[in-house]
């Protein structure tokens, strides 16, 4: 039997991304009130045995949710500013990614670090040290949160990012995917990149830990280079939780992710929703698609 496929995506500008199996799909409210649907094959790199490589893949991932999330963002932007030619580049991805990387590194991993180094001679122990510097990084997480949930604009991308999570919660209970169904489920879900966030810097404070303290360079250091690393240690987290998402410990390990996720996610209405199904139930109509058998070659055809 083949393996479940999870459905996932992003809230983007005025609309919803969803990763299919063979493509990612973008749909976004025009001004105008209908909804434009953009559709583009995946890179045999987002869908090769990598992808499905413990560990390996949870990097794979990182680096797809990056380059497929600003360039949806980007088409989003274009398509609510009724820009007709999308001006998306690989050179601006990049550079966008590069610089959101970098902010985040700085923010979320180098900052604490000083922060803690401040009070160094105060610190009893290695442990505590690095409990202290992972509580004011998931502090500066969380106020970060706080305070680009103010944003207007941000405030409507996250009612989007509940649309996309109502939508999908739908999918996999087996309801049909309409709006009055789709309502009645939950903002909340297991897979979501707040969560996914919210486990690395929990696994951080435990891998740090490991390194002790050291020389500040080195600390520096350990911070840029092990990121791939936790991220790929919280995927796997991530993965694991999605699939026995029912265990009592399980669900008690995964709960504050869930609890976090109502900073990232608000309720949505109906045309919102409609956004997110249309971008579903295309992703969904390809799959199937795909997965049809071939009709046989006509009789007298000759291989060799």
């Amino acid at each position: 039997m083949a393996k479940q496929f999870y459905y996932g995506g992003q809230a983007v500008i005025e609309g919803v991304m969803i990763r299919g199996k063979k493509a990612v799909v973008t749909a976004v409210r025009r001004p105008g009130g209908d909804i434009a649907v953009d559709t583009k094959p995946l890179s045999p790199i987002y869908t090769g045995w990598m992808r499905r490589a413990p560990l390996l893949r949870g990097v794979i991932i990182l680096i797809e949710a990056m380059v497929l999330g600003i360039r949806s963002l980007m088409y989003s932007a274009n398509v609510a500013l009724e820009e007709e030619k999308e001006k998306f580049s690989g050179r601006t991805a990049w550079l966008t990614i590069s610089a959101s990387v970098a902010f985040a590194v700085v923010l979320f991993f180098l900052i604490p670090l000083f922060i803690t180094r401040l009070i160094d001679p105060y610190i009893s122990s290695s442990i505590i040290f690095h409990i202290i510097e992972g509580g004011i990084r998931l502090a500066i997480f969380i106020a970060y949160l706080v305070i680009i949930g103010q944003i207007p604009d941000i405030k409507r991308v996250f009612t989007y990012h509940g649309a996309e999570h109502k939508a999908v919660n739908a999918f996999e209970s087996g309801v049909p995917m309409e709006v009055s169904a789709v309502n009645a489920h939950g903002t909340a879900h297991v897979r979501c990149g707040t969560s996914f966030l919210f486990a690395v810097l929990i696994i951080a404070i435990i891998v740090f830990a490991f390194i002790g303290r050291q020389a500040l360079w080195l600390m520096v250091l350990s911070r840029i280079l092990l990121i791939p690393v936790i991220a790929a240690m919280g995927y796997e987290v991530v993965h694991f939780s999605a699939g026995h998402s029912r265990n009592l410990l399980v669900k008690a390990i995964i709960m504050p992710g869930l609890w976090l996720q109502a900073l990232t996610t608000k309720q949505p209405d109906d045309s919102q929703l409609e956004v997110a199904l249309a971008a579903l139930k295309q992703a969904v109509d390809i799959d199937r698609a795909e997965e049809k058998p071939q009709p046989e070659a006509e009789s007298g055809a000759v291989s060799s």
